[in-house]
C-alpha cells in the first residue's frame, strides 16, 4: 500500500490536480514560513518541489525562464550588446 499520508504522488495526479496542487502549495507557502513549525516547514518544502519537479517535466515550456528575464535578454532589452554566456 503507497503511503499517501503527504499527498498523493505528483506522478499519479492529472494535469489539472497537479496545477490545482501547485497552485495550493504557492498560496499556502508564506503562511507556513510563518507561523508554521519546523516539520510543517519541511514537508511543505518537500511536497512543493516534488509538485514542482513534476510540473517541469510535464510542461518545460510553461516552466522556461521569459528571455526577458535572463542576463542576455534584459541586455538587449536596455540595448546592450550581448555577448559570450556571462
Amino acid at each position: 500500500m503507497t503511503d499517501r499520508s503527504h499527498g498523493i504522488p505528483p506522478s499519479d495526479l492529472d494535469d489539472a490536480d497537479l496545477h490545482r496542487e501547485l497552485a495550493h502549495l504557492h498560496k499556502t507557502r508564506h503562511e507556513t514560513v510563518l507561523a508554521g513549525s519546523e516539520n510543517a516547514l519541511e514537508t511543505h518544502t518537500k511536497r512543493m518541489l516534488a509538485l514542482e519537479r513534476e510540473f517541469l517535466i510535464r510542461f518545460p515550456a510553461e516552466g522556461a525562464p521569459d528571455p526577458r528575464r535572463t542576463r542576455a535578454g534584459s541586455r538587449e532589452n536596455a540595448g546592450q550588446p550581448v555577448t559570450g554566456t556571462a
